[in-house]
């Protein structure tokens, strides 16, 4: 199996900055006024960014372990 710096590391560090640059992305539109969250249409896609980021997430998480064992 090949090591946890080759395989792990490089995930936390994918998620885990890009994850701060997107919730830095988050917040810089909710404080310019471009996502105003009272708005359902504004909620929804809120959702789906947030959805879409922890579904590609779970899904690269998934696919890494079916690579490293099987």
């Amino acid at each position: 199996m090949p090591p946890f710096s080759h395989t792990w590391l490089p995930y936390i560090y994918l998620y885990g900055v890009g994850g701060i640059f997107f919730v830095i992305g988050l917040i810089i539109t909710k404080k310019s006024g471009a996502m105003d969250l009272t708005k359902k249409k504004h909620r929804f896609w809120f959702k789906v960014l947030l959805f879409g980021f922890v579904y590609y997430m779970a899904l690269h998480f998934f696919l890494t372990i079916a690579a490293l064992y099987w």
